[in-house]
């Protein structure tokens, strides 16, 4: 008696991608046998040994025009099962229709969402003049610089003639939809203070943990300052904020030893209305105030701040929106906080929104007890067929002739 789509859903979760060692065979396996019982063209590109980008195809009637990407990722994250209460890979669905999985919000959802708006589709006979393109991609929960980050350099990409994206955004508790038209910018610095070594017993001067003390000061206080900030302002959420926190911290050798040298590691996420030259010289003043010997170093430096136009002058909103406006969906429009592969699409210079249609469901990607309820699952299906007849048919533009 369970919906069909449901059961697909179902069978998806249960493939264990989780980090670190992803069955990515098994679900790429799985995905081309639905697009092929689909009528879905099929193409493998493996960006790096043993990481393939599976691409699914949707042919337009118009193959010059600029096609429509519906991107997502196949992996999932790490789970701790001693605080689940259903096994994390059994997509367990408990009387009131939630499916409890690692992946079911973030994103396997959305991968089934996107082919069965497909199948919805073909079964009511549509075609359009856009071609539609389904990317199933690796290693997004790890950085995504063994998939999306290297196939967009990829000629297989540049063939695919993108024109609007779209991937994945984030549940909402309330009954708004939250839309993601932009990513803050992650960096991670490593801060080294390097100081007078001595024995523990005195007082030694300029010592490695005194600059290190400031340093930790200078940061922390921003961190407070921009918290105060998000706290005090309604208006703004998480994303709209520089985010800052202290995530490894290293040094010594024995208690009686004060250490010649200390780390710390920052995570710091800067929304793309921040000037990323301004703010690092106000990482180099920190570090400067601190004393000789204290320099930083990236680990990541996301420079990239693009945002997709969510004008109603621009076509490809227009034909968001206006679905959404027909179909009643608030909308809440949002930089989103953390980071996705639509930040390497937008880099490209394309479109990108993140969008997951999941209202009235508690945000629990990489929480223990993710789940999503089946009713919202399926109402998401119905959302994006309305979402791909409408980009699949915006006219042509100007510069598509």
């Amino acid at each position: 008696s369970e919906n069909s789509s449901v059961t697909l859903f179902r069978e998806y979760l249960r493939i264990d991608t989780v980090h670190p060692k992803p069955d990515y065979d098994a679900a790429v396996q799985f995905l081309e046998r639905v697009g092929t019982d689909l009528g879905l063209a099929c193409q493998k590109v493996e960006v790096c040994q043993g990481r393939v980008v599976l691409i699914l195809t949707w042919q337009g009637t118009n193959p010059r025009l600029r096609s429509i990407l519906l991107n997502s990722h196949t992996d999932v994250v790490p789970v701790f099962e001693e605080h689940w209460t259903y096994p994390p890979f059994e997509a367990v669905k408990d009387s009131q229709g939630n499916i409890y999985a690692r992946g079911a919000q973030d994103m396997k959802c959305v991968s089934i969402q996107y082919l069965e708006a497909i199948r919805r589709l073909k079964a009511e006979g549509k075609s359009f003049a856009r071609t539609i393109h389904l990317t199933f991609v690796p290693d997004e929960e790890v950085g995504g610089h063994k998939g999306m980050e290297m196939f967009v350099q990829r000629p297989e990409f540049k063939a695919l003639n993108v024109g609007f994206a779209m991937d994945e955004g984030l549940a909402s508790p309330s009954d708004t939809f939250s839309v993601f038209y932009g990513e803050r910018s992650p960096w991670w610095i490593k801060v080294k203070c390097m100081g007078s070594p001595g024995h523990g017993s005195r007082f030694i001067s300029n010592t490695a943990a005194e600059k290190m003390q400031k340093v930790i000061n200078s940061f922390l206080a921003f961190r407070e300052s921009e918290k105060q900030r998000l706290k005090t302002d309604s208006s703004l959420t998480l994303g709209d904020v520089t985010s800052l926190n202290m995530t490894m911290l290293e040094g010594g050798v024995s208690f009686n030893v004060v250490p010649s040298e200390m780390a710390a590691s920052f995570d710091i996420r800067i929304p793309p209305t921040v000037d990323l030259k301004a703010f690092e010289e106000q990482v180099a003043k920190w570090c400067c105030g601190a004393g000789d010997g204290v320099t930083y170093e990236f680990h990541q430096k996301c420079m990239d701040q693009h945002i997709t136009s969510t004008d109603e002058s621009d076509p490809w909103w227009k034909a968001f929106s206006g679905v959404c406006r027909d179909m009643k969906l608030q909308l809440k429009l949002e930089i989103f906080p953390a980071a996705t592969d639509s930040r390497y699409i937008r880099a490209v210079r394309h479109p990108a929104i993140g969008f997951s249609p999941m209202n009235r469901t508690p945000v629990l990607l990489h929480d223990h007890n993710e789940f999503l309820n089946e009713q919202v699952f399926l109402r998401g299906i119905e959302i994006y067929a309305r979402l791909l007849s409408a980009l699949a048919s915006v006219p042509a533009l100007p510069a598509e002739g």
